[in-house]
């Protein structure tokens, strides 16, 4: 019964909870970005600039029997979303720095001992 006890406590803790919501977000997360990407910036940007260079599809450019045009738009599809996500993370991030410039409220605490200092400078 013990190990089933501290298996309990293991799994409830606060940062396996997280790490499970973050992997969730992270698959959802990565499933609009895959479709960002395959659906929207490869057929408008991608798709005519490989046309203007004759490359209908990439991934069929092969080596005899090394087909290298899979590995090339691996790489292509790595290096578009790494751009996605860094520039989705630069955007989210503008709006943080904009919350924590923000001046926070003063505690209960802090005003206490405000109203003590006025207090004070009026004697």
């Amino acid at each position: 019964m013990s190990f089933m006890k501290d298996f309990r406590a293991f799994a409830m803790k606060g940062n396996v909870m997280d790490l499970a919501v973050a992997v969730i977000i992270g698959a959802a997360f990565t499933a609009i970005v895959s479709s960002l990407v395959t659906d929207i910036i490869t057929p408008a940007i991608l798709a005519p600039i490989l046309d203007r260079l004759g490359l209908k599809d990439i991934a069929e450019l092969k080596w005899g029997a090394i087909t290298y045009g899979k590995f090339l738009a691996a790489v292509i599809n790595f290096i578009v979303i790494a751009l996605v996500i860094f520039l989705l993370v630069k955007f989210i991030a503008r709006f943080q720095k904009k919350e924590e410039a923000a001046p926070a409220a003063p505690s209960s605490t802090d005003v206490l001992l405000m109203e003590i200092r006025d207090e004070l400078r009026r004697r």
